[in-house]
């Protein structure tokens, strides 16, 4: 299936025509004069041709055969205490639809709609938390990075399901999961996010998590007020060493800066795209990205680098993709051949987690160029 028809099928013609992704509130091309050369530059289809080298086609050919072979009966992905983790669904959804499968709809059709009835099933439906997404059985450090990404699964899957019931269902628990996150960041005195619902604090890292759903959720038509966006903004600017570049996990403190801040920069960085704030624009941008460039963790850099190293590119990717020209020209050949080294005979990618998350992880980073997953799309 080509780019094209992928958007007709799935409702998105109108993204495709326009060349550039839906916005939030503030996303104003008179608040930024060098717009017009911003639009030239960032990547679309065309710019990455060729970027998916025949190994690299390979590579995520076998990737997601492994994670479709690994698919429960009740349409979950994950291994021992992360069986049935709703983020490893939704990122497995994800993977999929990167290669242009939609629900019912191309080889691995059935996978993607087994995702989205496992990630709706996991729905709480009525009580102070409505809307939250959550596998309880399963035992987990901060259930609110699951609902980030299975919020933001559903979001970009919504405008492609076909059936009248599922798709109702599907926009009714949305729009619930989408006021949990709002719900969540006005309990937060930093109005930001944090492990639970209920938090008073906030951290980097679930805050990139929910502000990729609600702006995935915006693009799909669900009102995210301004004002939300911004709390979200003015928190991760906060969180960034200013000399350097590189995101503290929270704006008191915590992590320094080389390597070990690559993964909570990549997600500053992408915190802010999400929020409408892009290279041109901004400083914070301009200086978490260049941090990227130098610090690059490679494989094998022992637990502390490697335990974060599919969750620090999967954002590194998209931020690079994001700023265009150079800085992705350069970035995703490197990731590209890395992964692709790193890939075991079974078509898996290892990670501490579990296989079934390193190889979502690879396999969307893999496919970026395809430009298919509508948050992505430029």
């Amino acid at each position: 299936m080509n780019r094209r028809s992928f958007l007709a099928r799935s409702g998105l013609g109108m993204l495709a025509t326009a060349g550039t992704c839906l916005a939030f509130q503030g996303d104003n091309k008179g608040d930024n004069q060098n717009w017009g050369n911003r639009v030239k530059e960032i990547p679309d289809g065309s710019a990455s041709k060729g970027m998916i080298t025949a190994r690299c086609d390979e590579a995520i050919k076998k990737g997601l055969a492994y994670l479709n072979s690994k698919r429960d009966r009740d349409g979950s992905y994950g291994m021992g205490p992360y069986r049935g983790n709703v983020a490893i669904a939704a990122l497995a959804g994800m993977a999929f639809m990167c290669g242009g499968n939609q629900p019912n709809r191309g080889l691995y059709g059935k996978a993607v709609l087994d995702t989205v009835k496992y990630v709706l099933s996991r729905t709480t439906v009525g009580g102070r938390f409505n809307g939250f997404i959550n596998n309880q059985r399963v035992g987990q450090h901060g259930p609110m990075y699951g609902h980030g990404f299975a919020t933001l699964f559903l979001a970009e899957v919504s405008g492609m399901v076909q059936h009248p019931d599922l798709r109702k269902e599907l926009r009714t628990k949305l729009h619930a999961a989408v006021q949990l996150i709002r719900e969540a960041q006005k309990r937060s005195r930093d109005r930001a996010w944090r492990y639970n619902p209920d938090s008073s604090d906030a951290d980097l890292s679930v805050t990139i998590c929910q502000i990729m759903a609600l702006r995935s959720a915006k693009n799909a038509g669900i009102d995210v007020p301004k004002s939300a966006v911004d709390q979200c903004t003015n928190y991760v600017k906060a969180c960034q060493d200013r000399m350097e570049g590189w995101f503290r996990y929270t704006k008191q403190g915590g992590g320094g800066g080389g390597q070990q801040a690559f993964a909570r920069t990549a997600a500053g960085v992408c915190a802010l795209n999400a929020a409408g704030i892009y290279l041109e624009q901004s400083d914070e941008v301009r200086l978490g990205l260049d941090f990227l460039k130098h610090n690059k963790p490679g494989p094998g850099l022992g637990r502390a680098a490697d335990m974060h190293y599919f969750y620090g590119h999967y954002y590194a990717v998209q931020a690079m993709w994001t700023a265009g020209g150079q800085y992705w020209s350069d970035w995703f050949p490197m990731i590209r051949d890395e992964l692709i080294a790193r890939q075991n005979a079974d078509g898996s990618w290892q990670d501490a987690i579990c296989n079934h998350y390193g190889t979502a992880m690879a396999c969307i980073i893999l496919q970026v160029p395809n430009n298919y997953l509508p948050i992505l799309q430029k």
